[in-house]
């Protein structure tokens, strides 16, 4: 059986000790933390942004204990410089306008090519990267794990704030990104070839320089032998981040083992797939998506319910039961954007004790 490797990348918030409010230190923290993680941390387009990556990890137990690690050693160095480190997919106070953009010629041009959409791109998710047979085989997982995006996003939800603002979405981050070119759910390609030939009429025509500008909520990788998942908000805690790539990793490994036993899925136009999209951005898992199947709207948790059912029979090859099993928990204690808007709630509208309660669910488990 193909390994199906997982990679993570976790964008962090950095945030002021005092004031709860962004701080463009990454330089600090990238410092800091030379001599353990030098080679897990990378600096993102704006300097109140930090970027935490896993290596190669053989399943879902070895990605956990290494997050669990790699989180650990982040916030000792963060409370060393005397600054705080966060999930969650906005912050819930801080204005863009106010925070540095890095020094980096590729954000230099992506800032002069889109101005204020870039500069105001001040959003955190999660990337998970499952191993892949070959690209080939990629593009036939994708075009079926499209269907899937908005059910694992839903309980990914992690950013009801903006600016300041309660947003009534509970992903408000996807609605700015949406102002990027080249992002949402990808269109359907027969082949690779095909995907390869957009991709140079792309290059050719000076649109974007290489792949990488393909900002798709889920992309072939153009450089590494894996599919990428780009649509999640960072969450919170390390059991809500452990629990998706595990759901992704069984989704690719059944979506693989119909294609290996000759099993055709469903295709479902982009437009559609964007509906349950949107309803996910703005309800997460209270949403009720479509059943394109049965021509009708029914709750997430039924939809959740399928997906289980589905992936099923690859769970304990993948020795990931328990993990992908803890959605049924997101569904009771609610996402991240449920949490925030919990404590939101109770404080009388108090967004730095949403903050306060940010850093507490992002260091429960490593301190």
């Amino acid at each position: 059986m193909h390994r199906f490797t997982i990679g993570v990348e976790e964008e962090y918030q950095i945030i002021d000790a005092e004031t709860r409010d962004l701080v463009s230190h990454v330089s600090k923290i990238i410092e800091g933390g030379k001599t353990l993680l030098s080679e897990n941390l990378k600096h993102e387009m704006h300097e109140s942004v930090v970027e935490m990556e896993t290596g190669i990890c053989q399943n879902v137990k070895e990605a956990r204990e290494e997050l669990t690690n790699l989180r650990r050693h982040l916030v000792k160095v963060a409370h060393e410089q005397g600054l705080r480190v966060s999930g969650g997919g906005t912050h819930p106070f801080s204005h863009w306008k106010n925070n540095i953009i890095t020094k980096d010629a590729r954000y230099d041009k992506l800032v002069n090519d889109m101005g204020d959409v870039a500069r105001s791109n001040l959003i955190f998710g999660l990337h998970v990267h499952i191993g892949i047979p070959d690209r080939e085989e990629g593009i036939r997982i994708q075009n079926v794990m499209r269907y899937f995006l908005p059910h694992v996003y839903a309980l990914s939800t992690n950013s009801p704030f903006w600016v300041g603002r309660l947003t009534g979405f509970k992903s408000y981050r996807q609605e700015v990104f949406a102002k990027f070119p080249r992002t949402g759910i990808p269109s359907y390609f027969s082949s690779v070839a095909e995907f390869d030939a957009y991709v140079n009429l792309m290059i050719k025509t000076g649109t974007i320089d290489n792949a990488k500008k393909i900002w798709w909520d889920l992309r072939v990788h153009p450089f590494y032998p894996t599919i990428e998942f780009r649509i999640c908000d960072m969450p919170l805690t390390i059991d809500e981040t452990v629990c998706l790539a595990a759901i992704m990793q069984c989704l690719v490994a059944k979506i693989y083992k119909m294609h290996q036993q000759n099993i055709s899925f469903r295709s479902y136009r982009r437009l559609m797939i964007s509906e349950n999209k949107w309803r996910a951005s703005k309800d997460g898992i209270h949403a009720n998506l479509i059943d394109f199947g049965k021509e009708r709207s029914v709750p997430y948790s039924d939809l959740l319910d399928e997906l289980l059912l589905f992936i099923d029979d690859v769970v304990d090859e993948l020795d990931c039961r328990q993990e992908v099993e803890y959605s049924r928990e997101i569904l009771k204690m609610g996402t991240g954007a449920d949490r925030q808007l919990q404590v939101f709630n109770e404080s009388g509208g108090d967004l730095k004790a949403v903050v306060d309660y940010m850093i507490f669910e992002t260091e429960k488990s490593v301190i």
